[in-house]
């Protein structure tokens, strides 16, 4: 059913009962107001005859019927319009219109009462009369004029009204309903043929002037661009995953075949020597941890690409820091690592992510970063630069050439004597360009080394539009436009 037509139905049925409601109001107050006039009528007319009711009663206990009759006259002359009932110990007069004899009035009233006679109501109002020498009741009754004609009129009027506002009123309400739902049905119309799988088509901006209608077009479009939203990250996640298993199988590969020549050896030399079968051994030791490397290491990246949001929050840098460094000093005894780094900094960043940027620059040193003699001495730094938070990590091997700066940070790019995966300065690029921030390496402070410096925005901002590290080099460094800084 459409909406016009529930309004109208509504309407149509709520109206009659208002003014049927209003009506029975109306009755009442009518009826008070003429009963309240007929009133005031009825104490009028007692006051002006109570004495000639005295004077009959008096004349009739007297004994003195002549005088009795002039009083009577004078009596139901002075009445006029009402009709009067004089009771008294000896006598009873009565005369003009009132209830028949036969009808009980009330024994006791303070003020005018309804007393029926049949069909018929009358207003009776009672006034006793008290004199030296007589006692009795003076009624003075009124036909009830209310009851009969003006109350009746109201209540068939009432009744018409209501009759008359049902059709009415709904054919009102039902043009004036679907008039106010044009907009809504000219918004369903642009809408209808929506198919946000196969259409790009969306509800334009147009305002109706009808607040609710330009209220649903908003929230409906701001569901079209959550749908959107969602496909897109829908296909980036199946590009993610895709990619993450053409890499891991294109990487894998060489190990893979590397460890089965080093098993065939193994099965079809059961005979060799013990050294031969040492260095064998220590092959396949070596490509196994080189592939639990390498899956760790799409793993993180795979993790970084799908990042949301809301698990960003502010993060203690200095304690980051702090917790990395010791990790490495764990993992590598013989360095000395040392941390600059104000307590109490913070940005507003994924602190896993963050961690994996610390602990991969510190892991990069530790491998690359060591001098003629093999010893590893670390600085690193956590500061603060305008508006920016800088990170710092500078080492004492041989430093990295200008013309191999931008390359290092690509994915899978390793030194010729390196056992790595190639893919933990591609972590921390990849992180500093999820937080908004850039990733460069330079010439040490005194010219020796190589110091890695991170720069990220202490206020935070929001995740980059692409994240596809994973999927290629050309295209993660496109869609980033992540600045590495050279000298």
């Amino acid at each position: 059913m459409r909406l016009s037509t529930r309004i109208g139905l509504a309407v149509g049925c709520t109206v009659p009962l208002l003014v049927l409601a209003s009506g029975w109001l109306l009755m009442n107050l009518v009826a008070r107001d003429l009963h309240r006039a007929e009133d005031q009528h009825l104490r009028q007319r007692a006051t002006a005859i109570a004495p000639d009711a005295r004077l009959l009663l008096r004349a009739s206990e007297n004994g003195r019927p002549k005088a009795a009759d002039t009083r009577e006259r004078r009596l139901f002359s002075a009445a006029l319009d009402v009709g009067v009932r004089v009771d008294g110990p000896v006598a009873d007069f009565s005369g003009g219109p009132q209830p028949g004899p036969s009808v009980t009035l009330p024994a006791r009233t303070t003020g005018p009462v309804t007393v029926r006679d049949g069909a018929r109501s009358w207003r009776a109002l009672a006034r006793p009369i008290r004199g030296a020498t007589v006692t009795g009741t003076l009624w003075v009754f009124s036909p009830d004029t209310a009851d009969r004609a003006q109350i009746p009129l109201v209540r068939n009027r009432v009744n018409l009204t209501a009759l008359l506002a049902a059709p009415l009123s709904g054919l009102l309400a039902w043009g004036l309903a679907a008039g106010v739902s044009a907009p809504l049905r000219r918004l369903t119309r642009r809408t209808a043929g929506l198919d946000p799988r196969t259409c790009g088509a969306r509800p334009d901006e147009r305002r109706t002037g009808v607040t609710e209608v330009d209220e649903l077009a908003a929230t409906l479009r701001t569901v079209l661009a959550r749908y959107d939203e969602q496909a897109a990250r829908t296909a980036e996640a199946l590009d993610t995953a895709r990619s993450f298993s053409s890499a891991a199988a294109h990487e894998l590969r060489t190990p893979l075949m590397s460890m089965g020549t080093n098993l065939d050896i193994l099965t079809d030399h059961p005979g060799l020597p013990a050294p031969d079968r040492t260095e064998v051994l220590a092959d396949l030791r070596s490509e196994h941890a080189r592939m639990q490397g390498l899956l760790a290491m799409l793993r993180e990246l795979g993790r970084g690409d799908l990042v949301e949001a809301e698990a960003f929050r502010r993060v203690d840098l200095a304690d980051v820091a702090d917790a990395a460094v010791a990790e490495a000093r764990r993992r590598a005894p013989d360095a000395e690592i040392t941390l600059d780094a104000a307590p109490g900094l913070t940005v507003h960043g994924w602190e896993p992510g963050l961690r994996l940027l610390l602990d991969n620059l510190l892991g990069n040193a530790l491998a690359h970063g060591r001098d003629a003699q093999g010893r590893a001495r670390l600085r690193v730094g956590v500061r603060t630069t305008a508006d920016q938070v800088l990170i710092t990590v500078d080492d004492q091997g041989p430093g990295v050439p200008p013309d191999a700066r931008r390359g290092i940070f690509e994915r899978f790019q390793r030194g010729p004597d390196s056992a790595g995966s190639g893919l933990g300065l591609t972590l921390v690029a990849q992180q500093a360009a999820l937080h908004r921030g850039s990733v460069g390496v330079t010439d040490g402070p005194d010219g020796v080394g190589a110091r890695f410096e991170v720069r990220l925005p202490s206020g935070g901002g929001g995740l980059p539009d692409r994240r596809d590290w994973l999927i290629g080099t050309a295209g993660a460094n496109r869609s980033q436009s992540f600045p590495k800084d050279t000298p």
